[in-house]
């Protein structure tokens, strides 16, 4: 029997804990698209109230909770501005542009952050017919292409208020909120109090198998549900899904501490190998990112897939592991010890 992949690649490859297996099997449904559906209905309301919002959406993605938030704080011909790194600028398929006709403006941040100058001075003068008017400002926290960085409390509550005090809507790309969460020491809705809108994830840390949930006032939601209806998000018996979505809020949010564990270990590990770099103080969540200097990632990468262990190069000389439900110390030490041993066969010439 081959020996299993210790697989770090991300932690959208989780798999579904048997509770969730039984409460999606045993799951109340409906048509949730008449809202009809009773799971779904749950679903949404406890996330709402996680968030302290007025409502929430339960959509397919995450990339599509993140651009029914920019359609309902946007319109076309405007602009919103984001961090250089953020997700919704590199890895949604330039959404906001060609479904909203939304300019996005990106801002050179610090581990993903953005200061209040910043945002003041990047908003669009509303006098000159020359440029597109701010719409909104969003945030991601933590950040995925930064290693998992978490927002200071006060710097997002300072770059929020800056946004706000110009007219801009704040939409949050909370992907991993719950991580940053409890990297700051803060319930998700403080955090989620700096924003309009909220998106966060069910498929990454907490396990689930498909679904993100969009949350806002109810008038941003109301107008969510449609723009989900138009982007083919409109799904029945959902509550097959959202089923999994309420076990994972009540038992994998406070797991999520095990993650960040392994993370730090992973990345002091990895500190030590000679010929790799890694910021193990750095590592504020579940993500960890090495430099492979004089090496291709790729190189690394296809080095410890043949040794049992998979992992993302995210640069030329980058490579991301992700720990996350399903992965254990043993795990970790292991992964370690493959490292270790592709590194040394690429430098002595041998694959």
């Amino acid at each position: 029997m081959a020996t299993p992949l210790i697989d770090l690649r991300s932690d959208t490859v989780t798999q579904p804990s048997e509770e969730m297996r039984r409460a999606m099997a045993a799951a109340e449904l409906g048509d949730d698209v008449f809202g009809e559906d009773p799971t779904v209905n749950r679903l949404e309301a406890r996330a709402a109230e996680l968030m302290g919002k007025e409502a929430a959406l339960l959509v397919p993605s995450g990339t599509m909770g993140n651009l029914i938030g920019l359609l309902v704080n946007a319109r076309s011909g405007q602009e919103v501005i984001v961090e250089a790194d953020a997700h919704v600028f590199y890895y949604e398929g330039g959404g906001a542009a060609i479904v909203g006709g939304i300019q996005l403006r990106p801002l050179a941040g610090s581990r993903g952050v953005l200061s209040p100058q910043q945002i003041e001075a990047a908003i669009r003068p509303r006098t000159d017919v020359h440029q597109p008017p701010t719409a909104a400002v969003a945030f991601e926290d933590s950040h995925n292409r930064h290693g998992g960085a978490v927002w200071p409390l006060d710097a997002l509550r300072q770059a929020s208020a800056a946004a706000r005090e110009h007219g801009a809507a704040v939409h949050l790309d909370g992907a991993r909120i719950f991580n940053a969460a409890l990297a700051v020491g803060v319930p998700a809705r403080v955090l989620a109090e700096c924003a309009d809108t909220v998106t966060f994830c069910l498929s990454k840390g907490l396990a689930c198998p498909v679904g993100s949930v969009l949350t806002g006032s109810a008038e941003a939601i109301a107008a969510g549900r449609r723009w989900r209806k138009m982007l083919g998000g409109g799904m029945r018996q959902a509550g097959v899904l959202a089923a999994a979505g309420l076990v994972a809020l009540d038992t994998m949010v406070d797991r999520l501490a095990e993650d960040h564990e392994n993370a730090r270990a992973l990345a002091e590990g990895l500190a030590h190998i000679p010929g790799l770099e890694c910021d193990a103080e750095g590592v504020q969540t579940n993500i960890v990112m090495v430099q492979t200097p004089g090496l291709l990632a790729t190189e690394l990468v296809g080095a410890s897939r043949s040794r049992g262990l998979l992992a993302l190069a995210s640069g030329p000389h980058r490579v991301r592991l992700v720990t996350h439900y399903g992965i254990e110390r043993h795990h970790v030490e292991q992964a370690l010890e493959i490292a270790a041993d592709a590194l040394a066969s690429l430098r002595a010439g041998v694959r």
